[in-house]
This record gives structure tokens, C-alpha cells and sequence, in this order.
């Protein structure tokens, strides 16, 4: 009975050893600016900014067709280690990891073309009418 309360224990534990998510990690991000020439892309649809020395391969703001601001971590989730940024592609509706190739939509996030499954990390976006500030 010993010897199979061993066994059981040994088969536990290996089993429960699962992989590792492969998430970008999670970094203080706190960014504020006024919405001044150098950030003047922001003030239509469509625009977007890149802010580096924040997050983990630094931000990309982007304002939706709708209106609204949305910020990213310009650390592509497809293995986050390698701390691949990811950048505007020629539409400027989308985001390329240059490593893997893979594709991610400004709008949300989501991955759009493989190998990438999860999103974008994104972080809460606060305005007024003449800043924005980006936290987590």
C-alpha cells in the first residue's frame, strides 16, 4: 500500500507540473501627456503613437475608427520572451511581430494571422480634453 501511495504522489506531481503560460508580463505602466503637436496623430480616427520606456517594449496609442483611445504593449504575445516589438504595418490598421510574422488588429488587439492565439496586452486608457494617461 506504501509503495502505491508513492507512485500516486510521483504521478501527481509530474502531472501537475503544466507549461508555463507564455503571458507578457506584467509591469507598472503609468504614462501621461498632453495632446500637443508631438502627439497630434491621436487627434483622429485611425491615428497612432508610439511611446517608448514604458511597458515592456514600450506602447503603441492608437485612436479607433469609433473614436476611442486603446494602448499596447509593443511586446508581441507570441513568445513574449523574446521581447519581439511589434510596429504598424502599411495600412496602419494592424501590427506586425517582425519575428514570428505574426498579425494583430490596432482595434482590439486580437491576433489576426498566426502563430500568435492570444491578444495584444492592452492597458486602461484614461482622457480629458487635453491629456492622456495610460495605466494598469
Amino acid at each position: 500500500m506504501r509503495k502505491l501511495m508513492i507512485v500516486a504522489f510521483i504521478c501527481l506531481c509530474y502531472f501537475s507540473c503544466g507549461k508555463a503560460t507564455d503571458n507578457v508580463p506584467n509591469v507598472p505602466v503609468n504614462f501621461q501627456a498632453d495632446i500637443n503637436p508631438r502627439y497630434s496623430a491621436l487627434n483622429s480616427p485611425g491615428g497612432y503613437v508610439y511611446v517608448n520606456g514604458y511597458g515592456i517594449a514600450g506602447l503603441i496609442i492608437y485612436r479607433t475608427i469609433s473614436g476611442r483611445y486603446v494602448a499596447y504593449d509593443r511586446c508581441s504575445s507570441y513568445q513574449p520572451e523574446k521581447k519581439c516589438a511589434v510596429s504598424v504595418d502599411d495600412t496602419g490598421l494592424q501590427v506586425v511581430d517582425a519575428c514570428s510574422g505574426s498579425k494583430f488588429s490596432l482595434e482590439d488587439g486580437t491576433p489576426v494571422k498566426a502563430p500568435a492565439t492570444r491578444s495584444l496586452k492592452s492597458y486602461q486608457v484614461i482622457t480629458t480634453q487635453f491629456t492622456i494617461q495610460v495605466v494598469n
